[in-house]
Parts: structure tokens; sequence; C-alpha cells
């Protein structure tokens, strides 16, 4: 089966070059929302969309169709949404299976908190996985679909709850959850690392969980 993958370049902290050109080679389009236009044409990276709801009178649009001629512009002046809710709404009205996400953490703390627990409304609907160059960020299914997934001992697990999330149980964790409850400002699984190597399992009941797989270091 074949994946439709596209990727969202925010207007955040921008990536590593190394992670950036990886996710594009993994996907058949790039959107550019619109507050990140002038460094993506100073850094001469390509994109094929610009997506937004162009609120910023510096936005030069001859200066844009002249460095990406073959590039779509779509105007989305709602409002009530972000330019970033807006663009994956776009994505699952064509069709595409799978976004990652980069630039989207860093600089602004409302946009980046913003940005990570939007990720919950699109259950079911698109796979997102926001990305930079210390952290992978996504929603885990909810019962009766179980999270598995190969790690090595020690990666840096951190769960991370959207409001109140209820019966957390884990396999193959340092810190192990058995039916238990978090919730964001009280108790959260931050900081958890796989056991050993092997698989890991997470299910939970109700809520909404992140996954976070962090690293101190870019690989």
């Amino acid at each position: 089966m074949n994946i439709k993958r596209a990727l969202i370049i925010a207007n955040g902290e921008p990536c590593s070059p190394f992670l950036l050109e990886k996710s594009q080679q993994t996907c058949s389009l790039t959107i550019v929302l619109d507050g990140a236009v002038h460094q993506i044409m100073q850094k001469k990276i390509a994109f094929d969309i610009l997506f937004g709801d162009f609120d910023r009178d510096e936005i030069d649009f001859q200066k844009i169709k002249s460095y990406a001629p073959n590039a779509m512009i779509i105007s989305a002046e709602d409002q009530d949404e972000t330019d970033f809710v807006k663009a994956i709404n776009y994505l699952i009205e064509q069709h595409f299976d799978e976004v990652i996400i980069l630039w989207a953490t860093g600089r602004r703390a409302d946009h980046a908190i913003s940005n990570m627990t939007n990720i919950a409304r699109f259950r079911d609907k698109i796979a997102i996985r926001m990305c930079d160059d210390y952290s992978e960020i996504s929603l885990l299914p909810i019962l009766p679909k179980v999270f598995r997934k190969e790690y090595k001992a020690k990666t840096n697990i951190s769960l991370i709850p959207i409001g109140t999330v209820e019966g957390i149980t884990t396999k193959n964790l340092t810190y192990p959850l058995h039916h238990e409850t978090l919730k964001m400002g009280y108790r959260t699984g931050n900081s958890n690392e796989v056991h050993e190597d092997g698989m890991v399992e997470i299910s939970y009941e109700t809520g909404d969980l992140l996954l976070m797989e962090c690293h101190d270091k870019i690989d």
C-alpha cells in the first residue's frame, strides 16, 4: 500500500538541514505556512504550496512567484482557525494519509503548545508526526487499538496527557503504568525510558495521550 504523505513547514524554530532533507525525501508534497516563506527563500528550500491567510503586509507575492514559479498559493482566510490547522484540514480534503510537521516548535511558546495539542483533533483523520532536531511527537491510538513499537533500551519516552487520560497501561518501560491516570499540570509521564531492547506497548481507555520521543543531541 502506497502511503500518501505530505510535509508542512510552520513558522517556529528551523530544524537542521539534515532533518528537513530527510523529511522532504519521504513526502510527495511540501506546504509552507505563510509566516515562514521568507526564511524558506533565504535557505533556498523548495516547496509546492504556500498556504495561509496572508494577513501580513510584508508578503511579496511577485517575489515568491519568481522564486517558485510552479508553486501554488492558497489563501485560507478563516480567522477562527490557525494556518496550521487549516493546512492539515486541506491535506485531509486531499486524501493524504500522513503529514510530517517541521518548524512547529520553539520560539513562540503559545504557538508551540497550541500546535502540539491540536494534533488530538485529527484523530483517525490523518496520521501526524511533529518533529524537530530533539523530539518526535505523535498522538497514541486509543483502545481497542494498542501502540506497539520496537525500541532500544534507555530510549527516552514521555507520555504527555492533553487534559486527563485514564486507564493507561504500559509494557517494557522503566516506570510502568498499570491502569493509571495522567493529568496535565498534576501528573505526567515525562522522561520515562525503555527498560530493555524490544517491544514497547502502550494502551489507554479515555482522553488524548501524546507520545514524545526525545533526546538531548542532534543525531
